[in-house]
């Protein structure tokens, strides 16, 4: 009989700083890898506070040539609101194209019934704007997305000639339940690992425990950034040392926190000390 193999999370505590209505499917994939996950959840979605652009947005969507889904939550915002507006997103004769950032919100898509057209290889907005270079030039695209959403992605969008409609599709709020006690202790270093998935939650972990805090935490916890734009708020938070995932899918954390553990694991074995 082969050997069973031992995860390197085996007994690892590893913080969820996502909200909490995303974390299950990582909870659950984390518990089987034999870690302990525990939900922090720094980041809460919120209604747009006026829907009169979305709505205007989803009631004429097949005069778009694209739509961007830069998260699952844009996807989960504007399809529940189609359907509160009884005005489907696939209608015939529309030339209607879908491209997402990655994979995650791509699933989110493809989960709601929607054909995706474009997934970009490099997961974040402007890359996903290079990657289509002339196919959104002159097109009509329309990016729905957070009221707290990185400015870098509609700039892009019209350095490359696209005739962009933006809209707030969701409101990215501070959970106004945040456990206080958790993130003391979390701040202290009593958690192997903590993941963070949006500059939002970077924002709101430094408001609620102090900027100096989370400059410091690097060196009590292992810090996961996941995605390149997360890792770059984390830097300018002044954070110097992270683990970056490349994207948000729960594969992709799992396999960089293996990675992580696995390999101090042989350093420790070595005698090699963590620096």
């Amino acid at each position: 009989m082969a050997e069973t193999l031992i995860s390197a999370l085996k007994g690892k505590r590893i913080v969820i700083t996502r909200a909490a209505a995303q974390s299950e499917a990582l909870a659950v994939q984390l518990s089987a890898h034999g870690a302990i996950p525990s939900l922090l959840p720094l980041v809460a979605f919120a209604e747009p506070e006026d829907f009169a652009p979305l709505d205007k947005a989803i009631r004429q969507v097949e005069h778009f040539d694209w739509v961007i889904f830069t998260s699952g939550q844009a996807v989960r915002a504007v399809v529940g609101r189609s359907k509160q507006l009884d005005a489907a997103l696939e209608r015939r004769g529309s030339k209607l194209q879908i491209a997402t950032v990655g994979p995650a919100s791509a699933e989110a898509v493809r989960q709601a019934g929607l054909p995706v057209e474009y997934v970009s290889n490099i997961h974040n907005g402007v890359a996903l704007t290079q990657e289509l270079g002339e196919r959104l030039h002159g097109r009509t695209v329309l990016l729905p997305r957070s009221d707290r959403a990185n400015p870098d992605l509609p700039a892009a969008l019209k350095a490359h000639g696209a005739l962009l409609t933006e809209v707030v599709a969701y409101r990215t709020l501070q959970p106004s339940d945040v456990d206080k006690l958790n993130l003391g202790r979390i701040s202290a270093g009593e958690a192997d690992a903590i993941l963070f998935f949006s500059p939002s939650a970077v924002q709101h972990y430094a408001e609620l425990a102090s900027g100096e805090q989370l400059r410091q935490l690097h060196d009590r916890v292992v810090i996961i950034a996941v995605g390149p734009v997360t890792a770059s708020a984390l830097r300018e938070a002044g954070v110097e040392r992270m683990v970056v995932a490349a994207d948000t899918t729960v594969a992709s954390v799992i396999q960089v926190l293996e990675q992580h553990f696995a390999s101090t694991t042989r350093q420790s074995a070595a005698g090699v000390k963590r620096g």
